[in-house]
């Protein structure tokens, strides 16, 4: 469908063949079910000491690969509006084994889900999750073995500084005595929502104006992005919106119970009696 695959990346690890991809991500989704039925009826696990080096071990990819497209690129001179597959030459291998780590980051970040399957974390495996874990890692199969580099740079680069930040907000998460201070959770999902509509945009700037990259590709990427921005929407509403909806309702409330200085519950129990009830 998509043409021949690109020579440059043949008999790099786990590309020759789709079915790793697919018996990963297949596993993937059958440990989130089995693990689930297995920690029923059995306690979280607490995790903090491996969490923290899980988060801090993808902080640090994430920056080697956010640093090194940003070299890589800007050794190959690329055009941000929209750049082709061969026309770098070295550089174009380099940003080629860049997105090979961003592809198998895909498959360590499974690990996000397990341990919120350990912890008992069900509220956060959500469909958006799941949805998002185990696409990129198929679609990021497909961006390597045929367009693994030019274009493709971008949201890599967008999502890996991302990533920075938001691994570091996990990791200290899990520390008690940091918490005081992760009041910007809500801005990493803002972050995420600006990253998604960027890459559209970059990626339909190439379709208007074009340098040789797969047309196909492109409407592709802007579709399954336009999905992220719809369930990423959809998730932000309900997290933070009804919350905040929640908290004003919750303010009304005190405040018409408080009159004249007293809380209501001081007039239904005056001189020490409820007043539906007479004094005996």
């Amino acid at each position: 469908m998509f043409g021949p695959r690109d020579t440059r990346v043949r008999g790099w690890f786990l590309l020759d063949s789709y079915l790793p991809t697919f018996f990963l991500t297949g596993a993937y989704l059958l440990c989130i079910w089995l693990g689930n039925r297995f920690m029923k009826n059995r306690p979280a696990f607490s995790l903090r000491a491996l969490l923290i080096v899980y988060n801090l071990g993808i902080t640090l990819l994430s920056l080697y690969m956010f640093i090194e497209l940003i070299l890589a690129t800007w050794e190959g001179g690329y055009n941000l509006q929209c750049q082709n597959l061969h026309s770098a030459g070295e550089a174009d291998i380099r940003v080629a084994k860049v997105l090979w780590w961003y592809y198998f980051s895909k498959v360590i970040e499974f690990m996000d889900t397990i341990f919120f399957v350990l912890r008992k974390k069900s509220n956060q495996i959500t469909f958006l999750h799941v949805y998002h874990h185990a696409t990129m890692f198929n679609i990021w199969w497909c961006v390597l073995n045929w367009i693994p580099c030019g274009q493709s740079f971008f949201g890599p680069t967008l999502n890996s500084f991302i990533h920075v930040l938001m691994y570091s907000y996990y990791g200290l998460s899990v520390i008690p005595s940091m918490r005081k201070y992760l009041w910007w959770k809500k801005y990493l999902t803002q972050a995420q929502l600006i990253q998604f509509l960027l890459t559209i945009a970059h990626t339909l700037s190439a379709a208007v104006k074009p340098c040789g990259f797969p047309f196909g590709c492109l409407m592709f990427q802007s579709s399954y992005m336009a999905t992220l921005v719809i369930l990423f929407v959809n998730f932000y509403i309900k997290t933070y919106r009804k919350a905040s909806s929640r908290m004003t309702i919750k303010e009304t409330t005190l405040t018409t119970e408080i009159k004249n200085g007293f809380h209501k519950d001081y007039f239904t129990t005056a001189n020490g009696f409820p007043n539906n009830k007479k004094a005996q």
